[in-house]
């Protein structure tokens, strides 16, 4: 009888368990950055430029979009990036750059099997968020450090970028930030 009893209520444990635990819904939107720059038959060797990953500030070296305002942080629980946020600026630079320059031969460092690159693309992003106006501030530094050779000096950069819609549109921002990349590639290609 202690057996059936126990078997019992194993059974009603495990139903009650099957119909308590359902799968809950993931409503997270996974963004991603994109070159705007038009997109052309890339037939050059040079220049060949690695893009090395940018250093960022800590607040902005996470998984979910994060804004800055008067102090404090504000993280987004539904809107999260698709691929880590330092990857995909270098992504997106080195395509913006290559379809600028027509290298094919633009490519983010990791890419790179073997030291077939002339020069090494150096950023520092201090602050890459919208402001209280509504613009997107993309601001720091960047280097085009041959790999032989003396020390270049760093550019300074800071670029603005209206966003579209409010602040709480996250497709907005993102494609504010893809403007301001779009700025800073041309900005160095014109170097």
């Amino acid at each position: 009888m202690n057996m059936r009893l126990i078997t019992c209520s194993l059974l009603l444990l495990t139903l009650t368990a099957c119909s308590v635990l359902q799968p809950v819904k993931d409503t997270a939107t996974q963004h991603l950055l994109d070159p705007l720059v038009p997109d052309r038959t890339l037939t050059a060797a040079r220049p060949a430029i690695a893009v090395g990953r940018p250093s960022l500030p800590g607040y902005l070296d996470s998984n979910q979009l994060v804004t800055r305002s008067t102090g404090q942080l504000m993280v987004s629980k539904l809107d999260i990036w698709g691929e880590p946020l330092d990857s995909a600026i270098s992504r997106v630079i080195a395509s913006n750059l290559s379809r600028l320059t027509g290298s094919m031969n633009i490519q983010p460092v990791e890419s790179f099997t073997t030291l077939d690159y002339t020069t090494l693309l150096e950023l520092k992003i201090a602050q890459f968020e919208p402001d209280a106006a509504n613009q997107l501030i993309l601001q720091g530094t960047w280097k085009l450090q041959p790999v032989t050779g003396k020390e270049t000096s760093t550019h300074f950069f800071r670029l603005l970028v209206p966003v579209p819609l409010s602040l709480s549109d996250m497709n907005a921002r993102v494609t504010a930030m893809n403007q301001a990349l779009e700025q800073l590639a041309r900005q160095i290609a014109r170097q």
